[in-house]
């Protein structure tokens, strides 16, 4: 897929996006649907979706490319409604406090399931939510301006001196996987955070720090325009979307991070009203411009079942405490 094909892709959503925002200030929804007095769905209540991060964001662009269809395939609006904040555990905690009638759903990043848990005893239980279903992965990638002359670890490694590194924001992949490529590497590094890709990307490119680990699909556009270097990426195998750059684990540290997204509900929905939300979500991930959503923005599918994620991520949340504390890593810092 060429760059052009890409940014008319993302302009197109960027336009939605911005049609969608003023909708929302006008007290307008995403996707149109039914007014109540037309019921389907269970009652014709609208669907509010929250999502814990900005406008504009990987997340929040899931959210609505679903939300479109959501709201189609069950008769009644979808609201997307960001409530960004502590790496999505805002949205979290008032997710917790709606009623379990599946009118309120939440676009949920993997990270505060499995790696924020890490940083700080606040973070929130997915034992404490129903998950409806998996969505997508995206990979990390290492990223340099051009400028700064790094082309590799051994690169950061022979700097001769501290190296800056930026990050989503506390108790993310984005931190998460610099902070074990570091620590592995034996590599003098601080960590700058940020409050989510957007700024990070900003920093990177202006040289206010020397690297910083971005999901690929943010990223993607300024690697290929050249105004960004990868340097390596935190997936298992190389992503077809830069086979020309070494994964972590080729360059021989054991640095496997990715992003991982699901749709959580309060505890406690009926399983009727489960099984309609999940069949409607089947509908999304089987159409055409939902798929081409994902190959756009460089997303994995991983449209599991609701306790598959849960499953999955509880493991990841061992495997993550077991490597950080052996490379004794303090993610909330001091």
């Amino acid at each position: 897929m060429t760059t052009n094909h890409r940014a008319r892709r993302w302009a197109t959503t960027g336009a939605g996006l911005a049609l969608a925002l003023s909708l929302a200030a006008c007290g307008g929804n995403v996707g149109g649907g039914s007014s109540a007095e037309g019921e389907e769905f269970p009652g014709g209540d609208p669907i509010t979706m929250l999502v814990g991060q900005d406008p504009g964001g990987s997340t929040d662009l899931i959210a609505r490319a679903a939300a479109d269809i959501l709201s189609d395939e069950l008769g009644v609006a979808v609201t997307v409604e960001n409530q960004p904040g502590a790496n999505g555990a805002l949205a979290a905690q008032s997710l917790a406090g709606e009623e379990p009638d599946g009118h309120t759903l939440m676009v949920y990043n993997g990270s505060l399931a499995y790696i924020t848990p890490l940083a700080t005893e606040d973070a929130p239980d997915i034992a404490d939510f129903d998950i409806v279903t998996g969505l997508s992965l995206d990979d990390y990638v290492l990223v340099t301006a051009p400028g700064s002359g790094f082309t590799s670890v051994e690169d950061l490694a022979a700097a001769g001196r501290p190296i800056t590194f930026g990050t989503t924001g506390v108790g993310t992949g984005s931190q998460l996987s610099q902070e074990l490529l570091f620590a592995q590497a034996d590599i003098d590094a601080t960590a700058v955070p940020f409050d989510g890709g957007s700024p990070t990307l900003t920093a990177v490119l202006g040289g206010q720090v020397d690297v910083g680990s971005i999901q690929l699909g943010e990223a993607i556009e300024q690697i290929e325009a050249g105004e960004l270097t990868p340097i390596v990426t935190f997936a298992e195998e190389r992503p077809s979307y830069l086979p020309d750059t070494p994964t972590a684990v080729e360059a021989g540290y054991d640095v496997p991070v990715q992003q991982s997204r699901a749709v959580f509900a309060p505890q406690g929905v009926p399983d009727d009203v489960m099984q309609t939300l999940r069949d409607a979500f089947q509908t999304a991930f089987d159409d055409e411009g939902y798929q081409q959503f994902n190959e756009d923005n460089l997303l994995t599918p991983n449209e599991l079942d609701g306790e598959e994620i849960r499953e999955r991520w509880t493991e990841n949340l061992e495997k993550y405490r077991a490597v950080v504390e052996e490379y004794g890593i303090e993610l909330g810092g001091e």
